[in-house]
């Protein structure tokens, strides 16, 4: 029955009627109700699946936009990975954390989630333990984030602009950013996703440091999927003779996308929980609660615009 009601669901949140939020509360009601029958399958389909849909999301955004969100964003960019780094080695120590996984939920909160763990942890020698304890832990808010933000978007009276750089600035992953800034509205999307990929970027300059830190010679990942984002929006701004065609892709990329946040929801199981422990888990709130304060502190101050 769980391969069947997994193809299900994840038919289900390929059609209109299928919201990002939903399709995450889906995936996590399946991943704790029930035995995951392709969970190393899911994995990998998850990461080919978010990056084909960013890509199909550029063909809908005007590349001037990109770059100028992506220069505004810069400087508190870094400072917020410099605060998420710092502050998480500190409270990793208070709350006798692991110091290989404080290490990693501070580079996920810091910089882009999963994503970010999985480039550092081979790199600081992290086993499989400390990985799934970090993982599980963003994964976790992650969901969290993209079912709480936009209502508190709302609450506080953000504009779609401003949304936008607080979702790329405080949500972990990609994909949430995303989910939450699109559930937003099409502006929030737009500077979301922008902002939150030169943020992803940072993924190449903190593991390398990392690696002469720890004398590791782990190759670097570079995230080309970003490269061809901007190719993305940079033909739907320079050649727009073809809108027809783009709006067919971004609606494509959207259902991908709420495709993706069912199939990471289906990575949170019983046993994930389980495995996380209270001292992790309070780590990444404790931090990432921290980072989201600040962050909208300093958004609605105007310093970020």
């Amino acid at each position: 029955m769980a391969p069947v009601a997994f193809f299900l669901l994840l038919a289900l949140t390929l059609t209109p009627w299928a919201s990002p939020p939903a399709a995450l509360v889906a995936g996590i009601l399946f991943g704790l109700l029930a035995e995951h029958p392709y969970a190393s399958q899911t994995k990998t389909a998850t990461k080919t699946l978010l990056q084909a849909s960013v890509v199909g999301l550029g063909f809908g955004i005007d590349l001037q936009r990109v770059l100028q969100a992506g220069a505004s964003g810069l400087v508190y960019t870094a400072g917020g990975i410099a605060f998420s780094l710092a502050v998480g080695s500190w409270l990793g120590r208070r709350l006798s954390v692991p110091k290989t996984t404080s290490y990693l939920i501070s580079t996920g909160t810091a910089i882009c989630g999963g994503s970010a763990i999985a480039a550092v942890g081979p790199i600081i020698g992290a086993d499989s333990e400390e990985m799934s304890v970090s993982l599980g832990t963003v994964f976790l808010l992650n969901s969290v984030a993209l079912l709480l933000f936009p209502a508190i978007g709302l609450a506080v009276g953000l504009t779609q602009e401003q949304f936008g750089y607080w979702a790329a600035l405080a949500i972990h992953d990609t994909s949430s950013v995303v989910g939450a800034s699109a559930k937003y509205g099409a502006a929030a999307l737009a500077v979301g996703t922008t902002v939150k990929l030169a943020r992803a970027l940072w993924i190449v300059p903190v593991s390398l440091g990392t690696a002469a830190v720890v004398g590791a010679k782990t190759k670097t990942q570079w995230p080309w999927f970003i490269l061809f984002f901007a190719f993305a929006a940079a033909v739907n701004t320079y050649f727009p003779a073809g809108q027809g065609g783009y709006h067919l892709v971004v609606r494509a990329a959207r259902a991908g996308l709420t495709a993706t946040l069912f199939l990471i929801g289906t990575g949170i199981s019983p046993a994930t929980l389980k495995k996380v422990g209270v001292r992790p888990l309070a780590l990444g709130v404790i931090l990432w609660i921290l980072v989201a304060v600040l962050s909208l502190a300093l958004i609605r101050a105007g310093f970020v615009a």
